[in-house]
């Protein structure tokens, strides 16, 4: 038994934007929001149900899952495979957004419903060591929450350290499915709700047609060209500081074995440098 990595684009889409499973979104929302009893949603509209590119190796549109519940509650479930400049103000535009569009000009503020968001992160971001975390605008002296209405979540897939026998509650076995389900073999014994049974078995490869696995690889491999580009772009900027240091050290008359200590160059490069230097001067 294989299934795919639900931290792929198409995968992620096609699990919890499933307009036949939504008791998987259901399922996930509750868990992450901690919604018991009463409080639990029973029920979700999906605003985006997904739907594979008409054109092959077409890039998605869809760049999340929302939904609304039955109060009219807004959701967005956003998957970020890696830290971007200005992600934070993205987040706040995009959730500022979302609970903005849901009047035009000169209708009533009362109908405006919360919105919440929760982002999950495939990197580090928080300083905290809590792999999820509930942010809320509030009194920072009294906690006084008078602004309820926009709320964001985040899981950070990286601090997320336990194992199979370590899970003891649905959201801890939500984040491992999320995590791990590339690696897994079987559906883990311990998995009876059944929103994530469901999520399990539509994460089952056999499950999948042959255009959706092939849509399924394609958004992987632009995941991994994204991230080559984004880890050369890095190279070339620490490269480009190194250089820039490597300048001040032969201006100091600094020796090439200092150098090459303090900036990694390599000795060609060093060389290179102070006879450009020199027939510049």
């Amino acid at each position: 038994m294989k299934f795919v990595d639900i931290k792929n684009d198409i995968a992620f889409r096609k699990i919890f934007g499933n307009e036949n499973k939504k008791e998987i979104l259901i399922s996930f929302l509750n868990a992450v929001l901690k919604l018991e009893n009463q409080n639990k949603i029973k029920n979700i509209s999906l605003l985006n149900p997904f739907q594979f590119p008409k054109i092959k190796g077409l890039k998605v549109t869809v760049i999340d899952v929302k939904a609304t519940d039955e109060s009219g509650n807004i959701f967005i479930v956003e998957m970020q495979l890696t830290d971007k400049k200005g992600l934070d103000k993205r987040i706040q535009y995009y959730g500022a957004k979302g609970y903005s569009s849901q009047i035009d000009s000169g209708d009533e503020y009362l109908k405006l419903k919360p919105m919440i968001f929760i982002g999950i992160l495939d990197f580090y971001y928080f300083d905290s060591p809590n792999y999820i975390s509930l942010h809320l605008i509030m009194d920072i002296e009294t906690s006084e929450r008078k602004l309820k209405d926009l709320e964001f979540n985040f899981i950070e897939l990286p601090k997320f350290k336990k194992e199979l026998e370590d899970l003891d509650n649905l959201i801890d076995k939500w984040i491992y499915f999320i995590k791990n389900s590339e690696n897994l073999a079987v559906i883990p014994e311990n998995t009876t709700d059944t929103g994530l049974l469901s999520a399990y078995k539509d994460a089952e490869k056999h499950n999948w047609t042959k255009e959706e696995l092939e849509e399924y690889e394609y958004a992987q491999m632009r995941e991994q060209d994204e991230k080559g580009t984004l880890e050369l772009a890095e190279e070339r900027a620490e490269e480009k500081k190194a250089i820039e240091i490597a300048k001040e050290m032969i201006v100091n008359n600094e020796p090439i074995e200092k150098i090459v200590k303090y900036t990694k160059l390599k000795v060609e490069t060093i060389e290179k440098l102070i006879n450009e230097m020199k027939n510049n001067s």
